[in-house]
């Protein structure tokens, strides 16, 4: 248990590590700068779909297959969840530096729905190190993907808000720490609740599959030429390849 524990909180810190991300747009032009995003969601989709179905279903039916039929509806309240959770809070994944959604007025909501998705990061990374350390690994990765496109443009529109450099990038690290709580959560329940991973692991899958594909693909249609489009199928297949490249070394 203090090995899960390690790796867990370990790959959060990681992880919010990652919000300084946003200072890689310093100093370039917005079109360059979208024309990077595009390339780096294609990545994510990749990374996040190539972990549900090479690494994270799987697990599920590994030992347990007389499971999979709950667990489908378990990874269908996933799906369901997420879409909940954006209509909630009002959060809005815009990884473009012009994203004419997000003003002034909409900076705090920002925040206030980027803490509660890194909230759930946590959670999903401490259940998948709950499996195992590998599939704990490959999830880690994968919502690091995400999170790079997700901060570069979640410190755009920060800037676009009104507030400092200086002062966004504080704001992203610290609703980037909220990613330790949604683990701690899941490590203290654990002790109480034996097999909690068999219940939450689904829950990943969906929360992955909504993300990958309601709201990051359509994003990548917003690129209509050849070359660009090329770029991105390039890079939603080195995604998947990362991801069954851990299966190798696993």
């Amino acid at each position: 248990m203090f090995t899960t524990s390690l790796y867990t909180i370990g790959s959060v810190l990681l992880v919010s590590i990652v919000s300084f991300s946003g200072i890689a747009v310093l100093g370039m032009r917005h079109a360059f700068v979208n024309r990077i995003l595009s390339v780096l969601i294609s990545f994510a989709v990749g990374g996040l779909l190539g972990d549900v179905f090479i690494h994270i279903l799987p697990e599920m039916t590994e030992g347990h297959p007389e499971f999979f039929p709950t667990a489908s509806l378990i990874i269908l309240g996933g799906v369901l969840l997420s879409f909940l959770l954006e209509k909630i809070i009002h959060w809005h994944h815009c990884h473009h530096v012009d994203c004419e959604d997000h003003r002034q007025p909409l900076g705090i909501i920002s925040l206030v729905g980027d803490a509660a998705h890194n909230m759930t990061d946590g959670l999903l990374i401490a259940t998948s190190f709950l499996v195992d350390v590998p599939t704990g690994i490959a999830t880690t990765i994968a919502v690091i993907l995400h999170e790079i496109p997700q901060e570069i443009g979640d410190y755009a529109i920060l800037l676009h808000s009104g507030y400092t450099r200086g002062r966004a990038l504080f704001l992203n690290f610290v609703t980037a720490l909220t990613s330790v709580v949604g683990a701690a959560i899941v490590l203290v329940l654990q002790s109480s609740l034996p097999n909690l991973e068999k219940y939450l692991l689904p829950l990943v899958a969906g929360n992955f599959l909504y993300i990958a594909i309601a709201d990051l693909l359509p994003e990548l249609h917003k690129q209509t030429r050849v070359s660009q489009s090329m770029l991105q199928l390039l890079g939603v297949l080195a995604g998947i390849v990362i991801m069954f490249g851990l299966t190798l070394l696993e």
